[in-house]
């Protein structure tokens, strides 16, 4: 083979190629809409639907500590959350799951699992 067709061939072969880290951005989003942001004292969005199975991650952007609290226990709650410290719950059966922060308990929210 001569280099001309070596390098054309070489070309092809790259152009076809994913790098891993592309599939691994694309599911980004998918992770994202599972998120709950602690921001402004409010937990957004204030309810969210989740399949059976999902794991929901709150971040807390507020300089002050707050908590992730089940209301019937249905979850274990989270240690307090300082800025940018995060929890993560995976929920498991189908139901509705409401939360607050035992710091501030006007502050409430709600999973909906289908």
């Amino acid at each position: 083979m001569n280099r001309l067709a070596c390098a054309a061939c070489l070309l092809s072969t790259l152009a076809a190629w994913t790098p891993p880290h592309a599939a691994a951005s694309s599911r980004v989003p998918a992770e994202k809409s599972n998120q709950i942001e602690i921001r402004n004292f409010m937990f957004t969005p204030k309810t969210l639907t989740v399949p059976v199975g999902a794991k929901v991650v709150w971040i807390n952007r507020d300089e002050e500590p707050h908590t992730v609290v089940s209301a019937n226990g249905q979850f274990a709650p989270s240690k307090a959350l300082d800025s940018n410290d995060s929890y993560v719950a995976t929920f498991g059966k189908p139901g509705t799951y409401v939360y607050y922060c035992t710091v501030h308990p006007f502050m409430t929210g709600t999973i909906v699992v289908k």
